[in-house]
């Protein structure tokens, strides 16, 4: 049976691809990262998005990876991203994750020849058309640097394009009004760890959280705050790992994240072209906010 919106809640923690020593993709590495955010309380996981380096990935790669995440996930929610560039690259995509056994796909806006609004709903429409799994629209306008409108989102949810999204934005008066218009028709999920708290409290249903890769203990439990509308509370827990978000930030993720990674004991191996390894001078930030950080539980 499909998934359906009210079935994505909760914390869909954004993983990292695991890499060998020489660079291909650690299956066994990966599966224990899965297990990881499972044996915390994360509802599913979204594997090779940008956090999992989609576009430095083949597509036999991309596949393996989902399949390994659905193996490992016992019936939870897998929802990989695709973030290709056309059409038809996305469809490939889709189908072939759709054969992996994912529950949804978490699609990108297309971008490079960005579409004007009425071009991306037919790019969604077509895409629901074409891949037999329920679709999330993914809307990182910093990334592509094209967002649909929250009227736009309101037309994809009520013709069926999408069952859900995530926000990746922090314009706040785009998201109220992406709410206003579409949350009560689609699973509105918080792609930004500053602003994840607030919102949960203004009604999205959960979120898709880089460094819930690796703490997702703690982003369940601003979660669980927020929901129950104890926000101060859920910000007060933020900020025991706003240095964390902010460090693993310093340079294009997940570059940074995976080197922390390392550092707090978790190794899961480098980055491939054109990311590369954090210079000095964010390694040595990354090191002192792990110092900090040791009292993080990881699970």
């Amino acid at each position: 049976m499909a998934l359906t919106h009210s079935e994505i809640s909760g914390l869909f923690s954004a993983i990292v691809t695991p890499l060998t020593v020489d660079g291909s993709v650690d299956i066994a590495g990966l599966k224990r990262l899965v297990r990881h955010q499972l044996d915390a309380g994360a509802s599913g996981v979204v594997p090779i998005g940008g956090t999992g380096e989609y576009p430095a990935l083949s597509r036999d790669e991309r596949k393996r990876v989902v399949a390994a995440c659905v193996e490992e996930a016992g019936g939870k929610p897998v929802i990989p991203g695709v973030l290709s560039t056309g059409f038809q690259d996305a469809v490939e995509a889709g189908r072939d994750f759709a054969a992996a056994g994912a529950a949804a796909v978490m699609t990108v806006t297309p971008y490079y020849a960005a579409g004007t609004q009425e071009g991306m709903r037919a790019y969604f429409r077509a895409y629901r058309d074409a891949v037999d799994l329920p679709v999330m629209l993914y809307q990182i306008p910093r990334r592509t640097t094209v967002a649909v409108t929250a009227e736009g989102v309101q037309a994809m949810a009520e013709d069926g394009s999408i069952i859900g999204m995530k926000f990746s934005s922090y314009d706040m008066p785009e998201f109220i009004k992406t709410m206003k218009c579409a949350g009560d028709k689609i699973s509105v999920l918080s792609g930004e760890e500053p602003l994840f708290a607030t919102h949960v409290a203004l009604g999205a249903r959960g979120g898709v959280l880089a460094s819930a890769t690796i703490y997702p203990k703690i982003w369940l439990r601003i979660f669980e705050l927020a929901r129950a509308g104890k926000l101060n509370e859920a910000l007060a827990e933020q900020t025991r790992i706003d240095p964390v978000v902010n460090s693993i930030f310093l340079e294009t993720n997940p570059g940074p994240l995976k080197a922390f990674m390392a550092m707090a004991g978790m190794p899961v191996g480098g980055v491939r072209l054109p990311l590369t390894a954090p210079t000095a001078e964010t390694t040595e930030k990354l090191q002192a906010v792990a110092r900090h950080a040791r009292d993080i539980a990881l699970a």
